[in-house]
Order: structure tokens, then sequence, then C-alpha cells
């Protein structure tokens, strides 16, 4: 057994390693003498009130205490063992490929686009010349869209799985341990890909295998089990298992799934704006005016607000970050953010976002699954159209919507393709465009400074999650109807972020495990 305690200090002492075990010891009465080995075991900011203090949660080990140490990830030699399909390379995908090697499973996975490195030039291509390629971008691709918008590991979703080992995986292939302390982990893009690309070699070192430009076109279904996949329109290959992890953005996959009469069903998810502030401006808000404090990082911030039966409220917060396009087809335009590793660029943004239900929308219908896509896909067309038809996005300066005024200039932006002056009360829907304005006045009442013209929504913010889903069986993790197939993270509606979906992935292959070992 080991003791917790919890202690706060100011800033400048979480650094102190003798201050903090001082008045950690104090805390738990104990000497000094008494303790073996401590640690820090959670880290996070308590900014309600000034001072701004330094939340740590202490660990220590007496003399007669052992520390337990296991290993993280025990792959075994899998080139000869029984094979699994895994559609989609991003993290649910990755990660259902080790525990596919940790479980005996030979992971066969196909990725729609590039490898995680070469997908770098496809995104320079969307910044640059507006050119979309459709199977490489923000969203496909290696790591899939968290390791090109931010590598946020935060999640609410304790109960879906094991997230620190989630977490320790991470650390595993490469990302710093203060991830395992951190509350809000993040990775940063800029070190990403390295650590994708660490676990793609294990993958492969064990007997797995990755195959890029690789995508899932058709499928077979014979008795209502999953038979066969079509990959590139071409190759049929034989798979009893399938794990269908393509991402929130595989709109192809939907109506693929859908042409083949396997159930799908219109989802909840969230529509709006991405809003960049000066992250200085957010720092002297959150931290109350201390914002020049060298210990503190840059202010992130969390905000929701119920407006006319809908929630309203912040989205994949980015501190020291950019604005980046993530559209998937070339007459659609779609915005997002990412922060690098140090969060230490000049803007701070955050996707504002507005809840829409199945029932919420005009053209609703019970049996209709894409009515919610339909929509999503209108709003990015809206606002493709609006800005010019290029990647440039239509953009308004925050005081200037609320009071319904055309921008008539602008501050420098993240956003690299470029900004296009409009009024989007006229081009976002009413039923977004009004609720976001009272949001926006009662966000403004909540951080002093917060509703500023200084700031500038980017629209739209449009990819929070799913519009569809993939019902499973909650036991087995299989379609309801098809058995074999198991839907997948975020693209069949079971994850919401890196380590929701990371999670999720491990979850269908023990599900998958357990056949074989029942078969045994």
């Amino acid at each position: 057994m080991s003791t917790l305690v919890q202690i706060n200090v100011l800033p400048h002492q979480a650094e102190d390693d003798d201050y903090i075990a001082e008045k950690a010891f104090a805390k738990a009465r104990l000497r000094a003498d008494d303790v073996r080995e401590w640690d820090i075991r959670k880290r996070s900011i308590d900014a309600r009130k000034s001072p701004v203090k330094i939340s740590l949660q202490i660990e220590f080990w007496k003399h007669d205490e052992v520390r337990e140490s296991l290993p993280v990830f025990v792959p075994q030699e899998v080139h000869n063992a029984p094979e699994i399909a895994i559609i989609g390379a991003g993290p649910a995908g990755l990660y259902a490929a080790l525990r596919a090697i940790e479980g005996g499973l030979k992971p066969i996975v196909f990725e729609r686009g590039k490898d995680v490195r070469a997908r770098r030039r496809d995104l320079a291509a969307i910044n640059k010349d507006h050119i979309v390629n459709e199977d490489s971008n923000y969203c496909f691709g290696e790591g899939g869209a968290g390791t090109y918008s931010d590598g946020k590991l935060y999640t609410r979703s304790k109960k879906r799985g094991n997230v620190l080992k989630a977490i320790e995986w991470f650390v595993h292939f490469g990302a710093v341990e203060d991830i395992l302390v951190d509350a809000h982990p993040h990775i940063g893009t800029n070190k990403l890909p390295k650590i994708i690309t660490a676990m793609r070699e294990a993958i492969i070192e064990a007997g797995g295998e990755v195959r890029f430009e690789s995508k899932l076109t058709d499928l077979k279904i014979v008795d209502q089990q999953i038979s066969e996949i079509q990959i590139n329109d071409t190759d049929w290959l034989s798979f009893k298992n399938v794990i269908l992890a393509t991402g929130h953005s595989a709109r192809d996959i939907f109506y693929l799934l859908h042409k083949r009469n396997v159930k799908i069903e219109a989802k909840p998810f969230a529509i709006g704006v991405r809003i960049e502030h000066q992250q200085e401006l957010i720092d002297h808000i959150q931290y109350h005016g201390d914002s020049d404090n060298p210990y503190l990082p840059p202010a992130s911030y969390s905000l929701v607000q119920q407006v006319d039966g809908m929630g309203v409220y912040s989205f994949c917060m980015c501190p020291g970050g950019i604005i980046a396009p993530c559209a998937t087809a070339q007459e659609e335009v779609v915005t997002n953010g990412w922060s690098p590793s140090k969060r230490d660029n000049p803007y701070s943004n955050s996707g504002i976002v507005v809840s829409v239900t199945p029932e919420d929308l005009p053209n609703y219908k019970e049996d209709d699954p894409f009515v919610c896509l339909d929509f999503q896909k209108s709003v990015e067309r809206a606002c493709w159209e609006a800005a010019g038809k290029t990647q440039a996005v239509p953009a308004q300066r925050m005081r200037d919507f609320v009071d319904g005024r055309i921008s008539k200039n602008f501050p420098k932006t993240s956003y690299q393709p470029g900004i296009v002056s409009v009024d989007l009360n006229k081009v976002l829907p009413p039923m977004l465009s009004k609720r976001l304005k009272k949001a926006f006045l009662a966000f403004g009442r909540k951080m002093k400074g917060y509703l500023t013209n200084d700031a500038v929504l980017h629209a739209p913010e449009s990819r929070t999650s799913s519009p569809v889903s993939i019902p499973r069986d909650p036991v087995t993790l299989e379609h309801i109807e098809i058995k074999g197939l198991y839907p997948c993270g975020e693209g069949a509606g079971y994850a919401g972020g890196i380590i929701s979906a990371a999670i999720d992935g491990i979850n269908c292959v023990d599900r998958v495990v357990e056949k074989y070992n029942l078969q045994d």
C-alpha cells in the first residue's frame, strides 16, 4: 500500500522538489526518514481565485512498501497468428492493432490515407494552394484526426476502460511522462508523428501489417456474418472479424453501409464556429491579472450555456494554438484547432458549438440516418460558397457578429488559407446563429473581457463528432445485426477524442480475443 496526500503550492514552488516533499511529508505526518520513495501522481491548476495555485497529489512509499511496476506493452509474435482486419489507423485503429498483438492476433491495418510523414505535403497543399486531397488531409491518414489537431488526451470517459493504460502506451512509444501526471494531458502536434511512427513500427515488428492508401470500398455479408472486404475497388480479402475504426469524417463508409443494408442511425452532434482570441487576454482573464507569471502555462477555458433548449459550449480549446483547415472534400470548408507541445503561439482558439439532435432539424424523419449528416454538409458548403469557394473561411469579429455588423477589417489570425468578411448571421442557419449570439453574451458575463471585437469567429466548426452512429451489441460490441463487424471509435459514435477512441479500440479487440479463446 502507498500513501496519497493532496497539497496546494504557488506556481513558482511547483518545480521545487525539496519544498514539495517537506510540505507533503508534513501533510501526511511522516518524517523524511520514513519514506523510501515519493512521486507526483496528479497535477492541476486551481485558478478559481487569486492567487493561482497548483494542486498536487503526492504518493509515498514507505521502506516496507513495494512500488509495483508492470510491463506496459507486452507484444506477442503474430506472423502466423489468426488475422483480424482493422479499417483505419487513427487512435482506435492503432490501439486495436497493438492490443491484437498483445492478444495473439495478427492485425492487418488498412488506412485510406498516407503515412504520418507523407501527410504533411497534403496539409501544406490545403493551407497554401487550397487543394483538398480527399484521402489525405487533417482527418484522414496515419494517426487520424488527432495527430495534426493537437493531441489532447483529456477524457471524461472513465467508465469506458483503462484510461491510464491508454496514456501509458503513449509514454511507452515516446511521449513525455508528464502526460501521466497532468490533469489535462497534451502531447502536441509537433511531437505526435514520431510517436505514431513508433507504434506502427512495433505493429510491423511483431508480425502485423499496416497498408497505406488502402481504402475500404465494399464488403460482403453472408448469413449476417462479415465475409469479405474490398480494398480500392479491386482486391477482395477474406476476414471473419473486422474492426471498423474509420473516424467521424468517413462519410463514404456510412453510405456504403446503408447501401449494403447494414443498419446505421442519425446521431446528435454539435456545430458552430471556431473563435480566436489573443492568448495574452485569456491568460489575463483566467489568471486574475497574473498573466505575466512565467511559472504558469498558457491558460485554457471551458464554457457552457443552455440557450433556448440547446446546449452551447466550448469544444477542443487550444491555448497557444492555430486554427487549421480540415475539409475532406473540395467543395466545403471546415475548421479545427491544434497546439504545439509548448503552446507558445500568440493565439488562443476554441470551438463554440451548439448541440444538435436529429429531432431539432427541419427535415427530420425517424427512419433517415443522414438527417444530421446532410445538415452538417449543408453548413460546410454554405460557408465554402460564402467565402469564395476556396479554403478561405467566412469570418466576423465577435462583437460585430452579436450586433449584426459586417466587419470592416480584421486583426491577424492564425488561419493560413485566409478569411473573408461576411455576416455569419446570414450564412449560418438561424437555429445556430441566434443561439451563438446569446451564448457569447452569457460567456462575456462569465469571463470579463471575453466578449471583445478583437476576437474573430471562423466558420464552421462542424466535425466535433460523427453525425451518424453504427449500432452495436453492448456485450459483444459487434454490430447488432452483423457478426464479426465491430463498429469502433468516433466514427461509429462510441468515442469523443483520442483516449476514448483508443480505449474503444482496445475493448473491441478484447471481444475478438475472447471469441478466439472460446473457440480453442
